[in-house]
């Protein structure tokens, strides 16, 4: 069937499409990179375990505390300032990290380098959700721009590997060529939507208040990984943020413009979807980094082995925008999500079976498995958690879905580490920790099944919804995630059916 014209992008569509997506798999790809290069890290700059976890930690506090104001300032100050803005400060500081020669130069970058990722997210997110038109256009750009983020995780395991065998140093150079390229392409492409941008106020109290508490919530998260030395310091932490979050609230119930409305959070299926990406990302963290225990620590894999080991799970980059719409349009985007995490849920569950001794040809079905389960649910979250927000909201809701992902991260790591470290005591041995790996791999089998519960249950559409006078001027123009996703591949009209919603007016 020929393509409908009102569905076929424009090269200036598929430009911008491009450096978005290119933003996006840059942002997983630094993350994974440097994962895999810890160890050559720690080896030559002479880092303790302490400050090795900083590297990381420094990273999830900079972009899980800044997001959601990341969110908040693309709407108030414009997506394409503030994409571009913060896409020169990820260059500058990605850099500045290559260069490093002591512990604290790398905290500081990789804080800086986190607090730039916070803003570039949901900036580059909501420039999607407002200039590509509602209905199959849209649901296709975020199906595939979910698909690049997750492809950048996938890929760039292979890529640390790769690079660290050259020198640790060009995990931090790549993602400055990478990020030049982008910034040389968008300056032209990009373009401020009609609707998007400098309205309201950015709240600086309000701002500064959920910014302290989400910088607290990360933290504190990243306690948890020593819960037995930290754990006091941990409570502490979480309890102090908790606090600063139930200021932010009932200040924001009583604020004339507020930094998120109140309302936002009702919008059908968007806490469930935002639930449901907390515990997706947490599983897959938490997984990752025990299977890089196992390759590494246990079987004496080198970096590059790690990341050639897990490059089947980039199997997302052909079945996310190839499978994933047509599966969208069949049967709605909250089955597909919960069909994704169903897979993964298997292809942990066979990583049990691990020994010392095992073949790649066993591990290959959990790759596999977790390549379908990225194809099914990083691009339809995208769609699930955008859904019904009206457009002059959609980077505090690009904020929200991507704080639920990196926080999920902290918390799957945190997690898995705790019961990893707790199951292993005061063993040693290759056998016993291998059963403490067999023992927190329950996490992410845990979190991934919650998860499936959440988007099944938690997702259903509320009935009578169509009247809420905050949807969406900028959202999809169908009245239920499922409903949306329905348009994800062009059809002729029904002429037995209704006609679609017609697209509000921007």
């Amino acid at each position: 069937m020929e393509q409908p014209a009102a569905t076929r992008m424009s090269a200036r569509d598929l430009g911008v499409l491009v450096v978005l997506c290119g933003a996006i798999f840059l942002e997983g790809s630094d993350v994974a990179m440097l994962n895999v290069a810890l160890p050559a890290i720690r080896t030559d700059l002479g880092l303790t375990t302490t400050e090795l976890s900083g590297v990381i930690t420094a990273y999830v506090v900079g972009y899980g505390g800044f997001m959601l104001l990341g969110g908040r300032a693309a709407d108030v100050f414009g997506r394409r300032r503030m994409f571009l803005t913060w896409l020169v400060v990820f260059l500058l500081f990605s850099g500045l990290g290559g260069f490093a020669t002591e512990g604290w130069m790398l905290l500081l970058a990789r804080f800086v380098t986190g607090i730039a990722a916070g803003f570039l997210t949901p900036a580059g997110i909501s420039l999607i959700t407002t200039s590509f038109a509602e209905g199959p256009a849209r649901n296709r750009a975020l199906i595939i721009y979910g698909a690049a983020g997750a492809a950048g995780f996938s890929l760039g395991l292979v890529a640390g590997g790769l690079l660290t065998a050259i020198g640790w140093r060009w995990v931090f150079f790549a993602p400055v060529l990478i990020a030049a390229v982008l910034l040389a392409l968008a300056i032209p492409l990009l373009t401020e939507p009609p609707d998007g941008g400098r309205r309201g106020r950015l709240g600086v109290p309000a701002a500064l208040t959920l910014t302290a508490s989400m910088v607290l919530f990360a933290y504190g998260l990243t306690l948890l990984e020593r819960v037995h030395e930290m754990g006091v310091q941990a409570v502490g932490t979480l309890l102090l943020a908790t606090a600063l979050l139930v200021v932010f609230a009932f200040g924001q119930r009583r604020a004339a413009d507020p930094l998120i409305r109140p309302g936002l959070l009702r919008a059908p299926g968007l806490a469930a979807a935002n639930v449901t990406a907390l515990l997706f990302a947490g599983s897959f963290y938490g997984f990752q980094f025990l299977t890089t225990l196992y390759l590494q620590e246990l079987r004496g894999w080198t970096a590059l082995q790690t990341g050639l080991a897990m490059l089947l799970m980039a199997l997302d980059v052909v079945l996310a925008p190839t499978l994933a719409p047509r599966l969208v349009q069949r049967f709605g985007v909250r089955r597909v999500i919960a069909g994704g995490l169903l897979a993964g849920l298997v292809a942990y569950t066979l990583f049990l079976r691990a020994d010392l001794d095992w073949a790649y040809a066993a591990m290959v079905p959990t790759m596999v498995g977790i390549g379908f389960m990225f194809a099914l649910v990083y691009g339809p979250l995208a769609i699930a958690a955008t859904d019904g927000v009206a457009g002059s909201e959609q980077g505090v809701a690009g904020g929200l879905l991507n704080t639920s992902l990196q926080f999920g991260a902290a918390l799957g790591i945190s997690a898995a580490t705790a019961v990893q470290v707790a199951a292993l005591g005061a063993a040693t041995g290759p056998e016993a920790g291998l059963d403490a790996i067999r023992t927190a791999i329950g996490v992410p089998i845990v979190f991934v099944l919650l998860g499936a519960v959440v988007i099944t249950v938690g997702g259903r559409p509320h009935s009578g919804r169509r009247g809420d006078p905050h949807r969406s001027t900028g959202a999809v123009a169908t009245s239920t995630s499922d409903e949306l996703s329905a348009a994800c591949l062009p059809r002729e009209p029904d002429p037995s059916g209704p006609e679609s919603a017609p697209a509000p007016a921007r």
